[in-house]
């Protein structure tokens, strides 16, 4: 925090290596990263505070969730970090129970900035939850015992009883 400007932002450009790449895909359980770019500035904000402003652009493979080939991603995102002091934040009390705040991107102010770790949070929250190649498709399995009718997807659907009951008053008309 020291090494910081407090008249003026500070850029910072990281390209990770090939080799910062594939640790930082080993970590995310992605099966390739073939770029990554984390650019911006971190400026002073108010009396004690600081912002991080940066784009995050990166090339991801992950594996499909149906047919396990790879799919290939980009990543652009805008990212944006505000670093208050601590004395902002609410202590809670030790062993209550507190909500998620609905203002993810505040952070309290350590003694570090660590664009590296925002960068592999960042990308991490940009992934993709579930990769799938364009003509993927799930299918049907239907499972039951011998001479019992299956109970296929359509039969589960909230309305497919008052479409069956439709047809039977139509067919009674």
């Amino acid at each position: 925090m020291s090494d910081l400007s407090t008249r003026g932002p500070t850029v910072f450009d990281l390209q990770p290596d090939a080799d910062a790449r594939s640790a930082i895909a080993d970590q995310l359980g992605l099966s390739a990263l073939r770029k990554l770019r984390f650019e911006g500035q971190i400026t002073p904000s108010g009396a004690r505070g600081w912002t991080l402003t940066g784009a995050l652009g990166a090339t991801v493979v992950q594996p499909c969730v149906v047919t396990l080939d790879p799919v290939t991603t980009r990543i652009d995102e805008a990212v944006e970090r505000e670093y208050l002091p601590a004395s902002y934040f609410e202590a809670p009390e030790p062993g209550s129970e507190i909500e998620m705040p609905e203002d993810t991107s505040t952070e309290p102010l350590g003694t570090v900035i660590s664009t590296f770790d925002v960068m592999v949070e960042s990308l991490l929250l940009a992934l993709p939850q579930y990769p799938r190649v364009s003509d993927a498709e799930l299918g049907e399995a239907v499972f039951t015992e011998d001479g019992v009718a299956p109970l296929k997807d359509e039969d589960t659907k909230p309305f497919a009883g008052l479409a069956g009951l439709r047809d039977q008053l139509d067919k009674k008309s």
